[in-house]
């Protein structure tokens, strides 16, 4: 039976001082954390100052798939939790983990802890429903790897700027390993930027990208290219313009 000392969290983290106090409050402390962190702010002496116990923080400025093996491949436990830092994780949910000890791979839905309520239902069913049909649909907000599955398929495609959850999960699952699903392993999503800039452009660009993904459509020269997912938004250019 699997322990919840077994399990190190994986975050990357920019300029998320905000956030982190939320996230961390979730976390129980007997679980590892490796932040990785590119902040232009205390990000990082934030978290060292409310968890100082059972956390490392690595400084590394890369995207964040560069950021997830890099922690990966730091952490010495058997199960890896993949997850952001604008999130909190439910009260059971690291006990739900252990309930899947005998799958290699578990995800479960990001639900809204304030706004895009809707938004965040209609997508869990929609993970749900891609699961069911055969297509794992996860989410790098929540997702549990076992460490040795992770590294014998070659860890996350570092090329990857965004979309880097559902590739790994699709590799996982090609080369036999088992992914489960659990409607019940739940995160709550706290801050919603990219959803502000447009709910219809935040699905349209997750369809499309994962599609091309998928069926190996995409050329390897925009595979670094993140197709403006991680823009700030067009006020905020704005006032860089102006600034300038």
């Amino acid at each position: 039976m699997l322990k919840p000392s077994e399990i190190t969290v994986i975050v990357p983290t920019r300029n998320e001082r905000r956030n982190v106090p939320a996230f961390l409050a979730s976390l129980p402390h007997h679980a590892q954390l490796i932040a990785v962190d590119s902040s232009d702010d205390d990000t990082p002496d934030v978290i060292m100052a409310l968890r100082p116990a059972n956390t490392l923080v690595l400084r590394r400025s890369c995207n964040i798939a560069v950021a997830r093996q890099f922690g990966a491949e730091a952490a010495l436990t058997p199960w890896l939790v993949f997850t952001d830092a604008d999130i909190i994780f439910a009260p059971d949910y690291f006990q739900r983990i252990l309930c899947h000890e005998h799958a290699d791979v578990v995800y479960g839905p990001k639900i809204s802890a304030d706004r895009y309520c809707r938004y965040y239902f209609w997508f869990s069913k929609a993970q749900a429903l891609s699961h069911r049909l055969g297509l794992p649909a996860a989410s790098g907000s929540n997702l549990a790897i076992r460490r040795v599955a992770l590294m014998a398929v070659g860890g996350f495609d570092m090329q990857l700027r965004c979309n880097e959850d559902s590739e790994i999960a699709w590799r996982l699952q090609r080369s036999a390993y088992k992914v489960d699903f659990d409607p019940a392993l739940l995160v709550y999503a706290r801050d919603h930027r990219r959803l502000d800039r447009g709910v219809m452009r935040k699905t349209l660009h997750s369809l499309t990208r994962c599609a091309a993904l998928y069926l190996n459509l995409m050329p390897a020269q925009y595979r670094n290219r993140d197709w403006g997912y991680w823009a700030p938004p067009r006020r905020n250019r704005a006032t860089d313009a102006t600034q300038t």
